[in-house]
């Protein structure tokens, strides 16, 4: 992309060298410093690249450090928030918005403008995607008065609460989709500089009604009737949702080598709770998401010859042995987190004991290894288990949900595993056999199936896991939700003793902005400029004010 824009610019001033060589002294009165003419198809891959590209910082600051152990799925040593935390604001402001108001102004000056009207359409679900990703953790944004500086010269937005952008962002998804639906003649298309849909518009409507069902997850707790409208109108949208894993958001790059700092500050550990829940039910993900330990081959026959016998926690018959978790909550179960960096000694053998996350199918050229990325940044799964969920909770009465819960929920489980097992052997870091079969019997387990009882924690479970790889979504769920809830029958969440941030700061932005920052912090409930961690995980941002404490569903 960048050697895009560079071949532009280099093309346009290499025309105003050219002309200044002739008696054509007509162009020595344009401005030479500014680039005209520019294919805002260019401009479009940009910001689309920079939706994935800036997601290394944020995998070693949030992910890795913060929503995934807070959603218990992998497991580490205790954090300090980081002020490197929050790239998803400053991309979202330098890197994205920027050109897709360009690619509006651009379009606006053409004198074939209509012809690009489904292209316009389709920037504003780009900026709602990464518009949403930034209210998730800090609240009220600029948005509607948001890049005007350039054109207006208005450099003091008023900071939008959480409502007004939820409200916002639905009417510029079902203005776009109107658009992008309509018959309109000779539209131009973004063809190949799509990099997630290759300029097929249908496909655009189904990310924008995912889109909408994420927003109307996020209501749930402040508005339930507006949630149940906007899944009423998903679902009535004659475009409708992803029909399968053929139509999901996916990101593949060949150039793009995943997150190459790992094992940034320490590494990560499988989580307990997870692990023993997959093993129980033969969750086929399993060994897609976590390493095996070194408790294969013929261990047992060394534990035999020098008469030595693993620790308690570990029972030496378990067929999946080569799997096993650790706490969350390291120095409240010494027992085990001796064993994440410590090793079991057998003879001159020495065999570590707790699976760490499976690192390749996160970064497929670890270690010098070849593996290729994909990354499925909306699913056909998401999609699922969120009409799943919505069905389940009674918001589909008196419309056609286009089937019960458990044929959404069934949908999600096999497209979830597919998905990531599709992805692992892409990456080279894994490969499930038979995995139809597996599928299959998975969905049959007591703790899968939905069969009345404890259904809509199933749903939940199943959201979480296939959310694996999506950190921001994974945190989402367990704020809203409360689940994995304390002392489930199925997946207990554990108690850690550490505060968890709710919620980012925002910096006081200067003099230029600062009454309508403050005004937002005040209504939001914020200590301005307050970033203890006692502050950012008790004031809750506005879709979270209502929801449960971690692991204090119902």
């Amino acid at each position: 992309m960048k050697k895009n824009l560079l071949y532009i610019i280099l093309a346009t001033f290499t025309g105003l060298f050219s002309a200044s060589c002739t008696k054509d002294f007509e162009s020595l009165n344009k401005d030479q410093s500014v680039v005209s003419d520019i294919d805002v198809k260019y401009l479009f891959t940009y910001s689309l690249e920079w939706l994935q590209n800036y997601r290394e910082g944020e995998w070693v600051w949030e992910d890795a450090e913060q929503w995934l152990r807070a959603a218990q799925l992998m497991t580490a040593e205790n954090y300090e928030l980081s002020g490197s935390v929050n790239s998803r604001y400053s991309v979202f402001y330098e890197r994205i918005l920027p050109n897709l108001f360009e690619i509006r102004r651009l379009v606006d000056m053409k004198a074939d403008k209509e012809k690009y009207q489904k292209m316009v359409a389709a920037t504003y679900i780009v900026q709602v995607f990464q518009g949403l990703k930034v209210t998730d953790m800090n609240g009220s944004i600029p948005y509607t008065e948001a890049i005007k500086g350039r054109a207006d010269g208005k450099y003091n937005p008023v900071y939008d609460n959480q409502k007004t952008l939820f409200d916002t962002w639905v009417k510029e998804l079902n203005a776009s989709i109107a658009l992008l639906e309509s018959n309109l003649d000779s539209q131009e298309s973004f063809g190949s500089n799509d990099v997630f849909f290759k300029g097929d518009w249908s496909n655009w409507v189904r990310l924008a009604n995912a889109l909408k069902l994420r927003i109307a997850a996020r209501y749930q707790n402040q508005d339930q009737a507006k949630a149940k409208e906007i899944f009423k109108e998903v679902m009535a949208n004659s475009t409708g949702v992803f029909r399968s894993t053929l139509d999901q958001m996916t990101y593949n790059n060949t150039e793009y080598g995943g997150f190459s700092e790992i094992d940034y500050r320490s590494r990560r550990f499988a989580m307990e709770t997870v692990v023993d829940f997959m093993k129980t039910t033969g969750d086929p993900r399993l060994g897609i998401y976590y390493e095996k330990n070194s408790l294969v081959g013929a261990f047992r026959d060394s534990l035999t010859k020098y008469n030595v016998s693993l620790p308690a926690w570990i029972n030496v018959n378990d067929p999946n042995i080569q799997w096993q978790g650790g706490p969350a909550n390291w120095q409240a179960n010494p027992d085990k987190s001796n064993w994440f960096y410590n090793q079991f000694q057998v003879g001159n053998t020495r065999y570590s004991l707790i699976s760490g996350i499976n690192r390749r199918f996160f970064n497929p050229r670890i270690d010098g290894a070849n593996g290729k990325v994909i990354d499925v940044i909306v699913s056909y799964a998401e999609v699922c288990f969120q009409i799943a969920e919505f069905v389940q909770k009674g918001y589909g009465s008196g419309f056609d949900t286009k089937g019960t819960a458990a044929d959404w929920y069934n949908k999600g489980v096999r497209a979830s595993i597919q998905t990531m097992n599709d992805i692992a052997v892409v990456a080279g870091s894994y490969s499930v056999a038979n995995v139809d079969a597996l599928i299959n019997a998975y969905l049959e387990q007591p703790k899968v199936k939905l069969n009345g009882t404890n259904d809509l924690e199933k749903i939940y479970i199943q959201q979480l896991f296939n959310f694996y790889k999506q950190g921001n979504e994974a945190f989402t769920l367990v704020r809203r939700t409360g689940y994995p809830k304390y002392n489930s029958t199925l997946l207990a969440r554990e108690h850690v003793d550490e505060m968890i941030a709710r919620r980012y700061w925002l910096l006081d932005p200067g003099e230029v902005n600062r009454v309508n920052w403050m005004a937002a912090m005040t209504e939001q409930g914020f200590t301005p400029g307050d970033r203890s961690m006692e502050k950012l995980s008790t004031e809750w941002i506005w879709f979270d004010k209502k929801s449960p404490n971690f692991g204090e569903g119902n």
